[in-house]
């Protein structure tokens, strides 16, 4: 059995098992990165898609995922790589693509118009020695670099990947500590750490994704838009703010989308405080 420090869970893997995430495993009493280069989702996307509307816009990325998740988000859009009974059939099945191979597609793809690669679809942090690898490998080659992140991971994680990472999209899902942990099985305060890391070491937007009855107040889009401006302030850096909207899906099918104005409003709101608020969804 070994203890995994990847995020707040802090499981104790047994030998031979996985925990929470799905991905992180014990072989030999020491944890490993279970879906270390195991490749279940690959695209070239427009980088708009990440979402990223100020961090070389236009352009397009190799967009790659593996599996497993750390969060239990019932309102998941990758639910089928992500958690659930799925994971334990697309371990065995996912490709296994070395570093080095996603580079050279990368470069390969680079007359096409690809500046890089993106790490995303499901948690990239779950396996994050896979992202540092394949990342410092491409910065190596001229590539850009982009991780997509619900932020929970600790600091020592964090700095494992950060001299590679170009730019992030990170969710910050909410703006209350009851929302991070009776929702979606969460931690506020690691989130809020790794964004207040990750702002100081390359461009970051955030999204929040607006959930009626759950997040969808002005109070606390206001508390949200006023702790990022004061990150701004730090910073010294822009950090653009996606406001989007939510259709049911997955668990969450008890409730209808969010109503278009509601978004709109939301990201006035947000305005108050932030000079870049888009909407997404609408």
């Amino acid at each position: 059995m070994a203890k995994c420090d990847v995020c707040f869970r802090q499981c104790e893997i047994p030998e031979g098992g996985r925990g929470f995430c799905g991905a992180r495993t014990c072989a030999d009493g020491r944890v490993a990165a279970g879906n270390y280069a195991r490749i279940t989702s690959a695209a070239l996307d427009p980088i708009e898609k990440k979402p990223l509307k100020m961090f070389e816009p236009g352009k397009k990325i190799l967009s790659i995922g593996s599996y497993g998740c750390n969060l239990r988000c019932p309102f998941c859009q990758n639910n089928d790589i992500s958690w659930g009974e799925a994971v334990a059939y697309i371990a065995r099945e996912a490709e296994y693509r070395a570093p080095e191979e996603i580079v050279e597609k990368a470069i390969e793809l680079k007359p096409g118009g690809n500046i890089g690669i993106a790490f995303t679809y499901n948690e990239p942090l779950v396996g994050y020695e896979f992202v540092r690898d394949t990342a410092k490998l491409a910065k190596e080659s001229g590539l850009k670099t982009v991780l997509v992140s619900n932020g929970t991971a600790s600091r020592r994680v964090y700095a494992e990947i950060a001299p590679y990472i170009d730019a992030m999209n990170i969710d910050l899902k909410a703006f209350t500590d009851g929302f991070y942990r009776n929702l979606i099985g969460g931690d506020f305060r690691m989130t809020k750490e790794f964004i207040e890391s990750a702002v100081a070491g390359c461009h970051v937007e955030l999204t929040t994704l607006i959930i009626p009855g759950e997040n969808d107040s002005e109070e606390e889009m206001r508390a949200l838009s006023g702790w990022v401006a004061s990150l701004e302030e730090k910073s010294g850096r822009k950090i653009p703010l996606h406001v989007t909207r939510f259709f049911p899906q997955f668990k969450m099918i008890d409730r209808g989308p969010t109503p278009v104005e509601t978004v709109y409003r939301l990201a006035e709101v947000a305005r108050e405080n932030l000079e870049y608020v888009f909407t997404g969804n609408v």
